[in-house]
């Protein structure tokens, strides 16, 4: 269980520090750039994440997965003639399909997102895209050798010049008059951020291909057998998440609200609101990037006792994580936004978003864990329930008039709730699990007592945001260790693993 808790602790410091650079980025974008520019970045952005995954085609997890087995039989030739069929395989990837892309950013802009503003963003994006495309593949790569250094180097390089850029080149070229342009800046400069990473990535993979002095064809088909069906399963979130905005956009225009009004509203929901929300989330996704090997090992050593104390104290971990982030954002959400993002907006968003967004911290757990036990179509399935009642959710309340944007973030609740809760009844089915719907019930108890109890036994606001939020986690964490959620063991074990390390 050490080794266990040492990987899982190593990669949340990683993530972590991901994470921080990535949040400190929006703060100084959003005050930077304003609520307008904000909501054309973020509407373009899923467009670029869906269009990244189309011409990717799962070919960075091919490379991860091939590499590894080749490095570990020691055939290097191998591995660099898998390195030359898949960067043919990319370029000829974006050749086919960029141009495609490129004459649908039109339709996208102005029939889709109804929104002339975006063609500059969205064009900006798309030439980032062959970029983002090779870094990839030279991340799967690095993953492959088990080098994962390389990769959150790379990662720390570009959120560090997006931050720089946008800190103290942006607000010069930033025009309040014209936030199309303002974000298509932006966009450049992840451009430039995105060209610098892959420098360093091809620097370091120039000096780690020397091993090998020669090399061996290797055959197309075993490369598509594993990039395909990864593929298909990362398409699917991904067009999910492109269609969001459109919908979102569309719904409150039927309501009576106006493109820029919706654009602006969907830029503070996905750009502020849900990303301070899932800020903590790196422990509950360390834990699930640790799980999968974690299960699969006990699974694999008919350790029934390993393997149900594994799945309870990720899953333990997972629900304290949530209730901690739910308890502190319900309370004093809207006060961190105001602070930290100048934002005064989103009266009663967080109010909302908070409760449900709770789910959102044992689902990736879940779904890592199902994956290790051989249930990685109904996690994916779940997956895909979960994404289209979003969707059809969202439709349906936000273009209520009366209920609109509200309407929407429901949506999202109840997207996040279906694929829990699903993920919940699917390995519920598995005994050797031991899990049922308990393992939260408590915590989710204690956050609502909470926030009942909080603003009686001390006033909320009275304090600086740090110090107001402290006393709520003090109360809380009061409230695990009487109820044995935090046991002073774990406190101990956790202590100990940090001297270590």
């Amino acid at each position: 269980m050490s080794t266990f808790f040492r990987g899982t602790l190593v990669l949340m410091g990683a993530v972590f520090l991901s994470k921080l650079f990535g949040f400190v980025f929006r703060i100084q974008f959003v005050r930077i750039a304003g609520e307008e520019a904000v909501g054309i970045y973020m509407a373009a952005y899923p467009a670029f994440i869906f269009f990244l995954a189309l011409i990717q085609l799962g070919l960075p997890i091919g490379v991860a997965k091939i590499t590894a087995e080749l490095y570990a039989k020691k055939k290097h030739a191998e591995i660099q003639g898998l390195m030359k069929k898949v960067w043919k395989m990319t370029f000829l990837s974006i050749c086919v399909i960029g141009p495609a892309m490129w004459f649908f950013i039109p339709f996208l802009a102005n029939t889709l997102l109804q929104n002339e503003h975006m063609e500059k963003t969205l064009y900006v994006g798309l030439i980032t895209i062959p970029i983002a495309a090779f870094s990839s593949v030279l991340k799967g790569y690095f993953q492959g050798l088990a080098k994962v250094e390389e990769t959150a180097w790379s990662q720390l390089i570009e959120q560090f010049l997006r931050i720089a850029l946008v800190t103290w080149l942006l607000p010069y070229i930033v025009r309040q008059e014209s936030p199309a342009e303002t974000a298509a800046a932006a966009m450049m400069m992840a451009l430039v951020a995105e060209i610098i990473a892959f420098l360093y990535l091809w620097f370091k993979y120039k000096r780690a291909k020397k091993i090998a002095t020669t090399w061996a064809p290797y055959p197309t088909k075993p490369i598509l057998q594993i990039s395909l069906p990864s593929a298909g399963s990362r398409l699917f979130g991904s067009f999910t998440w492109f269609l969001e905005p459109i919908i979102f956009i569309r719904a409150l225009a039927v309501a009576g609200v106006g493109v820029v009004a919706a654009t602006n509203l969907y830029g503070i929901i996905s750009g502020v609101f849900v990303p301070l929300l899932l800020f903590p989330a790196f422990i509950p996704y360390a834990l699930s990037i640790v799980l999968v090997p974690a299960v699969s090992d006990a699974r694999a050593r008919s350790n029934k006792h390993m393997l149900q104390d594994r799945i309870s104290l990720a899953m333990r971990v997972s629900a304290i994580t949530g209730c901690f982030a739910a308890t502190v954002f319900y309370l004093h959400g809207e006060h961190i936004v105001s602070v930290l993002f100048h934002i005064n907006e989103g009266s009663g968003y967080m109010a909302l978003l908070a409760p449900v967004f709770f789910f959102y911290y044992i689902q990736s757990p879940l779904h890592a864990i199902l994956q290790a036990m051989h249930e990685a179509k109904a996690a994916m399935m779940n997956s895909i329930y979960g994404g289209l009642g979003k969707l059809f959710v969202m439709f349906v309340l936000a273009s209520q008039p009366g209920i609109e944007e509200k309407g929407a973030i429901l949506a999202i609740g109840f997207g996040v709730c279906l694929t829990s809760f699903l993920h919940m009844a699917t390995l519920r089915q598995k005994k050797e699990a031991g899990i049922g719907f308990t393992f939260f019930a408590l915590p989710y108890v204690l956050f609502v007592l909470t926030i009942i109890l909080r603003p009686v036994v001390w006033p909320l606001a009275e304090m600086p945001w740090v110090a107001d939020s402290l006393v709520t986690c003090l109360m809380l964490f009061i409230g695990l260790v009487l109820t044995r959620q935090i046991h002073l063991s774990d406190i101990r074990l956790v202590r100990k693993l940090i001297k270590k390390s």
